[in-house]
């Protein structure tokens, strides 16, 4: 799956930790990160642990990322255990799950785990062990696992709530009665997305152009405008699910059956109100929420699932089946991560200096630069080809104006920056042509002293460091 600290939301995320670790650093920006960080304690307790540990902030990410990795596969051993005898069936689940890590979840912008330390990640581990305490018939000690997993990731820890109330619930009547039953006891047990409205009022709001602006570059939200493999990815796992609840029964295994069933049930109830509250005329706003994201459960089971049912018949004894479908799956999935980040180590580990110049860039503002120094630098910069979506504010530390790739995101969700940030990026439109002049303007109309640009520089710029594609270059001290 590799390892890419900083990129992605993970800029949102370690600049979070930064800023709590160091509160003199974003002097200038931090509502951009911290205002999404407010329903999540993953930053204050990051930090916490960084103090107490004695740890560089790197390695404690990269030691927290593997334990999620850990107690992800940890919780799905149990969960599979608990379900198949067969060890082939038990490590073909296992192993299934492992190479699908980086498996894109249907429409909805998801990867099962991602390629950097991401509080989701560990909500998912909470969440999975949540469901293994409730197949060994103690439930109990599920609710303080979903709890934890909702202070991390309020909307995964929905979900997982939601799905262990569903499969208590099914674990607990008999087969043939609780369709019938769960007409009148689901809605009120399930704990759906639709509470992320509490402290989301704004969503009932009228919306601003501001924010349908930043709407556009996330189609993922509009679930009725999805294509129609996005919409397959979503609906066939219903269909398997079914399928394998039925298969299970019919081979009396019971508690296979009710597990699929009870996933079954959570898919079909959440992709219900998904449809119905992101149904035109309903607010717009809506989308934010997220409701298709309960499909991120829905495809670890699947790999797990999958997995064990190809041990079981497929795999079972034979070493040679085992080491080709080890290979395809792993092989392929590495392949496509390289494609996704083509101009940079597979693993981005803490003692390794990298050879990604928009890297080296950064690395060398954040240890040259003042700390209160004010960036601009392309509102396009993560998209563009061999910066490989790694976040400024994360790696550089520094304050920057607001992008046009990854700050569209905090807009969509924190509408009240709306237009902050499209001040800040309209002020930025025409970047690949600036001119000192332009840049002479951001400085007096924002107090931007510092930029990143193409090198060879604008005429006019004085720069203090440069490779063979970006300088680094000083406009002037803010008044």
């Amino acid at each position: 799956m590799g390892y890419h600290p900083g990129a992605e939301d993970d800029g949102i995320y370690l600049a979070s930790v930064k800023a709590d670790l160091n509160p003199s650093l974003y002097p200038h920006d931090a509502a951009f990160f911290q205002l999404q960080m407010r329903t999540s304690v993953f930053d204050t307790w990051m930090a916490q642990f960084v103090r107490a540990s004695h740890l560089p902030l790197p390695w404690a990410e990269l030691l927290w990322q593997c334990l999620s990795i850990l107690l992800i596969l940890w919780a799905c051993w149990r969960i599979v255990s608990s379900l198949f005898a067969e060890p082939s069936a038990r490590w073909g689940g296992l192993a299934m799950v492992a190479a699908m890590f980086t498996l894109p979840v249907a429409g909805t912008a998801l990867f099962i785990l991602d390629q950097y330390l991401h509080p989701r990640g560990l909500a998912t581990a909470l969440l999975l062990f949540a469901v293994a305490r409730i197949l060994a018939g103690k439930g109990w000690q599920a609710a303080a696992l979903g709890a934890l997993a909702f202070a991390l990731h309020p909307l995964m820890g929905a979900f997982g709530i939601s799905f262990c109330c569903i499969l208590t619930f099914t674990m607990h009547k008999p087969l043939r009665a609780q369709l019938h039953t769960l007409r009148l006891r689901l809605i009120p047990q399930g704990a759906s997305p639709a509470l992320a409205l509490i402290p989301f009022a704004w969503v009932i709001d009228p919306p601003s152009p501001i924010w349908m602006e930043a709407m556009k570059t996330r189609h993922w939200l509009r679930v009725y405008q999805w294509a129609w493999y996005e919409w397959l990815g979503a609906i066939a796992p219903l269909l398997l699910f079914w399928l394998l609840a039925r298969h299970a029964r019919q081979r009396g295994e019971d508690k296979l059956a009710r597990f699929a069933t009870a996933i079954f049930i959570y898919a079909a109830f959440q992709q219900v109100l998904a449809m119905l509250l992101l149904v035109p005329p309903a607010p717009v706003a809506l989308c934010t929420l997220e409701p298709m994201r309960y499909l991120h459960l829905v495809y670890l089971f699947l790999a797990l699932l999958g997995g064990a049912y190809l041990g079981r018949y497929a795999l079972k004894a034979h070493l040679g089946r085992w080491a080709l479908f080890l290979l395809l799956a792993n092989g392929s999935m590495a392949f496509a991560q390289r494609q996704l980040f083509p101009a940079t180590p597979h693993l981005e580990l803490p003692w390794q200096e990298s050879g990604n110049p928009w890297l080296q860039a950064f690395a060398w503002i954040r240890q040259n630069t003042p700390t209160d120094a004010y960036f601009a630098l392309d509102p396009q910069y993560m998209a563009v080809p061999g910066e490989d979506y790694h976040g400024f504010r994360a790696l550089a530390e520094r304050s920057a104006l607001a992008d046009a790739v990854k700050d569209t995101a905090v807009v969509t969700k924190i509408p009240e920056l709306g237009p902050q940030w499209d001040r800040q990026v309209k002020a930025q439109n025409g970047w690949e042509h600036f001119e000192r002049a332009d840049f002479q303007r951001l400085r007096a109309e924002f107090g931007v002293d510092w930029v990143l640009v193409r090198y060879p520089q604008p005429t006019g710029l004085e720069c203090q460091w440069h490779n063979d594609r970006l300088a680094v270059c000083n406009v002037g001290v803010r008044d």
